[in-house]
């Protein structure tokens, strides 16, 4: 507790001495030149000459104009109107199929398969020939 006592006054008077040498440096409350409060110095004994600047002109900046858009008119869009719907399915012409083709089917699917020995494509094909047969080789008319 007595350190914080004793710090308290330090740093306030830090503070203040702070303040005042800080204003004796040309800056304010001695009245313009000098240390202090009211010295008025008329000769300048310590005088750095200042260095000199050279500023160069800024770069000139050109501008181009933009680019020229060209706008072409939207194609023209030509709408038709739709085709009429046909709800009604066309109707078959003929019907080729008959019972005579697929007993002939049946028939030559049996015969391939024994003729073939168990082949299967040969049993395909004995079906093919015998649904053609039985349905007769051109279809009725």
């Amino acid at each position: 507790m007595k350190k914080l006592l004793f710090f308290i006054p330090l740093t306030a008077a830090a503070i203040m001495y702070s303040s005042l040498s800080h204003a004796g440096r040309d800056h304010g409350w001695g009245g313009g030149h000098g240390h202090g409060w009211g010295h008025h110095r008329h000769h300048h004994e310590h005088y750095y000459p200042q260095p000199q600047i050279n500023y160069y002109p800024q770069p000139q900046i050109n501008y181009y104009p933009p680019p020229q858009v060209n706008y072409y008119p939207q194609p023209q869009v030509n709408y038709y109107p739709q085709p009429r719907v046909n709800y009604y399915p066309p109707q078959p012409r003929y019907d080729q199929r008959s019972h005579q083709g697929l007993a002939g089917g049946v028939i030559g699917s049996v015969f391939g398969y024994e003729i073939g020995n168990g082949d299967p494509v040969a049993a395909g094909l004995g079906a093919a020939a015998g649904s053609f047969l039985g349905n007769g080789v051109g279809g009725r008319r």
